[in-house]
């Protein structure tokens, strides 16, 4: 089922990249953010059905955001996307309540994720 989602990066190449993918497969890319303090400010405009979110951006990173959107609306969903060590962030972000950590390539797996939320 398609979703409406906020895609957040610091990298306009990568945000151009997931934007296409997740259009590619039917869903609508409501915003773009390029840090943390901007995604916050976003989601709450936006009420997106889903946000995925790069961890390591400028001023407020990607953990610190998503800990302050899920304190904004528990039921929020949250698909973290890095290329960092796998093992750490993805306790990490299962620990504030993310709905899953993929490495921001894995265009398939990250698609799998997304349907299934």
């Amino acid at each position: 089922m398609a979703k409406t989602i906020l895609v957040v990066d610091d990298s306009s190449i990568m945000r151009k990249m997931i934007k296409q993918t997740l259009i590619g497969a039917g869903h609508t890319v409501v915003g773009e953010a390029k840090n943390g303090d901007d995604a916050v400010a976003m989601f709450q405009d936006l009420k997106p059905e889903l946000v995925t979110m790069d961890i390591t951006m400028r001023g407020m990173d990607g953990i610190e955001a998503a800990k302050a959107i899920l304190a904004l609306d528990a039921d929020a969903r949250i698909v973290m996307l890095s290329n960092l060590d796998e093992d750490k962030f993805s306790r990490q972000a299962a620990q504030i309540g993310a709905k899953g950590y993929l490495n921001k390539h894995k265009t398939a797996e990250i698609l799998e994720l997304i349907d299934q939320l």
